[in-house]
């Protein structure tokens, strides 16, 4: 059974960490099937958005998606394609595992940590305010 996964390559840097991260995932010997998908600065003048909504629709179909980094442009151009996408899908959590593992020297071992970042509230937020 191949795992269907939207991937975002993103723009900048992004299309080449989500090649290497292509590479590390297709060598644990599961089956991907990618939902290529384009978002970002380089799809505006396509789309007229930077998250045109078949991305969005490609992400609630697979439950699941790979995204690279996206520029977004400061003080112009368009609203953050992170915050759009948490805000769109209502993404309440942002969830990041760390474990140890065995064969591995470490520092600490034993590790097994899990920290839970809330995404409605500071700079995941994308709350804009005005100096006074």
């Amino acid at each position: 059974m191949a795992y269907r996964i939207t991937l975002i390559p993103g723009d900048g840097t992004g299309p080449e960490l989500v090649a290497a991260t292509r590479l590390v995932l297709e060598a644990t010997g599961l089956q991907f099937d990618w939902d290529m998908q384009d978002a970002g600065a380089d799809v505006v003048e396509r789309y007229g958005t930077p998250l045109p909504e078949a991305v969005l629709d490609s992400i609630r179909a697979n439950r699941v998606a790979l995204k690279g980094p996206i520029t977004t442009p400061l003080g112009t151009g368009f609203r953050s394609v992170n915050v759009a996408i948490r805000k769109t899908l209502d993404l309440y959590a942002n969830v990041r595992p760390a474990r140890t593992t065995k064969g591995i020297p470490v520092c600490h071992e034993g590790v097994d940590l899990v920290v839970v970042r809330e995404n409605t509230e500071d700079l995941y937020a994308g709350i804009e305010h005005d100096v006074i």
